[in-house]
């Protein structure tokens, strides 16, 4: 964090600079009420994705549209590895992405992006305008991401890497899971979104008390756990085309990439409470 005045660089959370002894801590409560409030954008977004998967289970389509199962598979983990790959270079080139743009103006636009991304993506049956779909989400995400990872990164480096393999962990045992008990998923569906939207209903009034709610990042944390095996199953419950199996690799992201975020934001917490107790 850097003062406003002598622009000296100071550790995350101080209330004063070390160089010129002016006063932090209207700088830090902004930067940390900015990452609460990007934290909950991606679940918001996400909740757009559920009517898609039902529509996707009866569509008609072509014996020639269709590909084999391990091609189907290769294309998801492909996709899927892409929108990661996306991530991590934001990662390393953005870092916090309120230094080039406003809050509010970065919040329109990634809103419009990953609704629009979404909607081209669950509602196109081209593989190749799917993808551009998916990339509208996958960056705006990414930002999301590459400004939270700084913000904790700076309370301490440890806090990011383990939010990288709990999450790996998580994604890699839901996965194992869906393939050894697909029953287990069968008839999550119906759950899984009514608690998401009670979720963002109940988030959506903290955030506009400005009441945080640490519950919350834990009852997220496991919903898209659940989440990631639910749409490892569904997808392959669809026809398996090239269209599907990117659109199978947007559901799959996003559940990841929520994950991820709650689970920086839980030991972000966990190491904020051990420094003041």
């Amino acid at each position: 964090m850097k003062c406003p005045f002598c622009q000296t660089e100071n550790q995350a959370g101080a209330k004063y600079c070390i160089s010129c002894g002016a006063k932090l801590p209207e700088q830090s409560q902004n930067r940390a009420a900015q990452a609460e409030t990007m934290k909950k954008a991606g679940s918001s977004v996400f909740a757009f994705g559920a009517e898609a998967r039902k529509q996707r289970v009866m569509q008609a389509v072509e014996p020639g549209a269709l590909i084999s199962d391990n091609a189907y598979n290769a294309v998801i983990v492909g996709v899927l590895l892409w929108g990661l790959i996306i991530n991590y270079i934001l990662c390393r080139t953005v870092g916090d992405v309120f230094r080039y743009v406003s809050p509010t103006i970065f919040f329109i636009g990634y809103i419009v992006m990953a609704i629009a991304g979404i909607l081209i993506s669950s509602r196109s049956q081209n593989v190749i305008v799917s993808f551009i779909g998916y990339n509208l989400v996958v960056v705006p995400f990414g930002l999301v991401i590459s400004t939270l990872v700084e913000y904790y990164a700076e309370v301490d480096p440890s806090i990011v890497t383990n939010a990288f393999l709990y999450t790996f962990l998580i994604a890699a045992g839901m996965l194992v899971l869906a393939v050894l008990k697909p029953s287990i998923f069968a008839s999550l569906g119906g759950a899984l979104g009514s608690v998401l939207l009670g979720l963002i209903l109940c988030e959506v009034v903290l955030l506009l008390f400005r009441v945080q709610q640490h519950v919350t990042d834990w009852i997220a944390a496991g919903l898209f756990s659940l989440y990631i095996g639910y749409d490892i199953y569904r997808s392959q419950q669809y026809p398996k085309t090239m269209d599907n199996a990117v659109d199978s690799a947007l559901d799959i992201y996003m559940d990841i990439a929520n994950l991820f975020i709650r689970i920086l934001s839980i030991l972000g917490d966990s190491k904020d409470r051990g420094r003041k107790s």
